[in-house]
């Protein structure tokens, strides 16, 4: 008794000391990061060396091998965490030789943390959205942007001139440049009154759903193809993007939106496009080679849908937990494989989901033939490896039938011969360890728990959990990801990582804010979300560079400005058609086929579809065909996702290639050639002057310097004189766009000049 309560008030006064002297530790930004850097790999969910883990309080006060505890809290003294960081044995010390050893400043921070009773506050991520209140009269964003502005001295940038807030709202909101009317009107008369007004024409664009759309088409890993050497072509895939793009532009919740992709098959009495939308699934690669194990490959397309679905809306990546308790992370194996239990009965079903040929029941019924002949084959193909290229050859022949008589694939909840699930030892799908039982849809205790009152849930209660005012990471997850769409950085760095190693938010309380209001007051709404995050101040700043700033905030954390940053790969190639004059705005429909060199297109197994010709040619890039082994160099290039994986912030690189790519590919060479003759025709007889006014407002939506001018003009001068005696050359320059009303010297020479400004980097950058 003695002992204990000496214990006990040696801790209470070194937690008071601690405490008054204002050197408390900070867990999340102290603490945390030293466990996962340094102690985790070993000690973490993977190996749990000695029995001890440091992946929560209650582990690490747990005895491990040696009989200990990892600490007592409140006393560092008696503690083997601390005793085994500051001994100079090398047998003894942690971490172990070979590893560097912690700092001092790091092994002061730990004994502190113990000493003031080791508090470990719940990961910020899985704490409940807390709200908080704002002063009437400001905008939520610009109260919290500026309550972290404040402490470091700094104020917010001016308002963006109205030139670029035009140009940047129609980037955001259509990725298309303004017209030149609604630039010149709001021009004209920038108040707020008509800024409010360009946001509700711009939502309600038929063009809004294919922005952000596209957006969405990276999360899904959408293609046009089913990925792996064969790549064969996935002729209903268009399908599910245009629903995505239609329900988008009809402002469909994202509750429902998810429901609907989630678990569209489901729903009761629901109509039968809304199975289109579960083509999410199916947006996995899909192995028809010969030779392969068909189970083996239906096992990597359900854990690809948990790994989708767990980056997507839960904000976590769980794959490590597919062989292992999650190294960093409190989810178990078995946790992952409860996850995974949710789709292990899912299968693929096709219907016709737009007009009925006179002859579908026929044609269903033959399908339902082949259908019945694979489900059996597949049965045996899992203990009989022999029948592997048999029952390839089945999956084949359903594929192509499906794909032949313009079936649309969707996905279906198996109901009878139901699959049990179990953890697989070490992930290996011939390893079930039927030791643990069969293992329920469940999901990582670290959430709120499922509701209980049924003993078998589906993917719809999945839906209902993840959307339940409850959830503490499916409205965070998906607020950060629309705040870097129009921002060009997110509030939480690691988009699909909300984990011990993930960032932590720049603006936390700000990302609870509209996380609370999204769910309660916008009822999920996207449209609602975008239009409140655009009328804030802090978006409408200018993205100016100010001196002052790089000293102490670079990256721009704090919000003082708005970023610039480069448009996407599609957009890119958008707006370079759409200034030449040669965009078709068309919507929907079966994907096209734009100009890709022969080079690229033969290292497909499978050729398909070709250069499209006409009109087709120059569609939107979310509608150009995409085959997961010859992706269009221009996509690449631009750093467009390869769509293996989830993925919802792009990369973004400069380099070289993006440079030759837009001075020398086919598609922009071609922009420049087809403007200078539309430049030409549109102004036939006027000052090069006057031109130069025209080319800056369509493309960059201001007009030239005098500098910049007189520049452009001496070069214009200089491509005519070497022009004027190499006509022969002029014609093959402009190619297909070559006018028989104009002098070819004269266009080559403004084409020149024209290629020159769709290469500038204020073209395709978003300011």
């Amino acid at each position: 008794m003695f002992v204990s309560t000496h214990l006990y008030i040696l801790s209470f006064n070194l937690i008071f000391l601690n405490l008054v002297s204002g050197q408390s530790i900070h867990f999340q930004t102290e603490v945390r990061p030293i466990l996962m850097e340094h102690c985790a790999e070993c000690h973490g969910g993977v190996k749990k060396a000695s029995g001890f883990s440091v992946l929560s309080r209650a582990s690490m006060l747990q005895e491990g091998d040696s009989g200990d505890p990892g600490f007592v809290a409140g006393n560092s003294e008696e503690s083997a965490l601390i005793t085994r960081i500051r001994s100079k044995d090398l047998d003894e010390r942690m971490p172990p030789e070979g590893q560097d050893a912690l700092s001092a400043h790091q092994v002061e921070v730990l004994t502190k943390w113990v000493d003031q009773g080791a508090p470990w506050p719940q990961h910020w991520a899985f704490a409940s959205i807390q709200g908080q209140d704002v002063p009437r009269g400001v905008h939520p964003i610009d109260y919290f942007v500026n309550q972290r502005l404040d402490p470091e001295g700094l104020t917010s940038s001016s308002r963006a001139e109205p030139s670029t807030l035009v140009r940047r709202l129609f980037l955001d909101l259509t990725g298309l440049l303004p017209d030149m009317e609604s630039l010149n009107t709001f021009v004209a008369d920038p108040s707020g009154l008509n800024y409010e007004g360009l946001v509700d024409q711009l939502l309600t664009s038929p063009h809004f759903g294919e922005r952000w759309g596209r957006h969405w088409l990276d999360e899904a890993r959408y293609a046009d193809s089913l990925g792996y050497e064969k790549d064969s072509v996935k002729k209903d895939a268009w399908r599910y993007r245009d629903w995505v793009v239609n329900v988008l532009n009809q402002g469909m919740p994202f509750d429902q939106f998810s429901r609907h992709q989630l678990a569209g098959d489901l729903i009761p009495e629901a109509a039968q496009e809304t199975l289109i939308a579960t083509k999410l699934h199916l947006q996995t690669q899909f192995n028809l080679e010969g030779g392969i194990d068909a189970e083996e490959d239906r096992v990597k397309r359900v854990v690809d849908r948990v790994n989708m679905v767990s980056s997507t809306w839960l904000g976590l990546t769980v794959e490590c937990s597919q062989c292992h308790d999650h190294p960093y992370d409190p989810i178990t194996q078995r946790e992952y494989y409860s996850l995974y239990a949710f789709f292990n009965n899912v299968d693929v079903d096709a219907s016709f989901l737009s007009d009925n040929p006179s002859n579908a029941e026929s044609i269903l019924n033959e399908r339902a033939g082949i259908a019945e002949k694979l489900d059996q084959m597949l049965s045996r193909q899992i203990t009989d490896k022999n029948l592997n290229n048999q029952t390839v050859g089945l999956l084949g022949k359903l594929f192509n039938f499906d794909g032949g008589k313009g079936l649309t694939r969707h996905m279906r909840e198996r109901v009878e011969n139901r699959r049990e699930t179990f953890v697989m030892k070490r992930g290996d799908f011939l390893r079930p360890d039927y030791k643990q039982g069969v293992v329920l849809p469940g999901t990582p205790r670290i959430f709120p728990p499922l509701r209980d009152e049924i003993q078998l849930h589906d993917r719809l209660d999945l839906v209902d959990w993840l959307f339940s005012g409850k959830h503490p990471t499916t409205a965070r997850v998906a607020v950060n990801k629309v705040w870097m769409r129009l921002f060009g950085q997110p509030l939480v760095d690691t988009v699909q990582d909300f984990g011990s190693r993930g960032a932590q938010p720049t603006h936390p309380e700000l990302l609870d804010w509209m996380s609370a209001w999204w769910q309660s007051e916008a009822q999920w709404s996207l449209k609602r979300l975008i239009k409140w995050i655009v009328m804030s101040d802090t978006y409408q700043q200018s993205s100016a560079h100010r001196p002052e700033l790089k000293r102490v905030d670079p990256d721009n954390r704090f919000l003082a400005r708005q970023n610039r940053f480069r448009v996407e790969a599609e957009i890119i190639r958008d707006i370079s058609l759409q200034t030449a004059g040669l965009l078709n705005l068309h919507l929907g429909g079966p994907a096209v086929f734009p100009p890709i060199p022969d080079a690229v297109l033969n290292q497909s197994f499978t050729k398909y579809g070709g250069n499209s010709k006409g009109r087709d040619r120059y569609r939107r890039g979310i509608y150009t065909f995409f085959r997961r082994t010859a992706i269009d160099p221009n996509m690449m290039v631009f750093d467009c996702p390869d769509a293996s994986a989830s993925k919802a912030m792009r990369d973004r690189s400069n380099n070289a290639l993006q440079a030759m790519t837009m001075l020398n590919n086919e598609v922009f060479l071609e922009a420049a050639q087809s403007w200078s003759a539309k430049l030409l025709q549109a102004l036939p007889d006027t000052t090069d002057d006057l031109r130069m006014d025209h080319t800056f407002q369509s493309a960059l939506g201001r007009e030239p310097s005098a500098e910049e001018k007189a520049q452009l003009i001496q070069m214009l001068q200089e491509a005519r004189d070497w022009f004027q005696g190499h006509d022969k050359e002029a014609v093959e320059f402009l190619g297909p766009h070559a006018s028989n009303e104009m002098n070819p010297s004269e266009q080559a020479a403004w084409m020149t000049l024209l290629r020159l400004i769709l290469n500038l980097d204020e073209f395709f950058t978003r300011e």
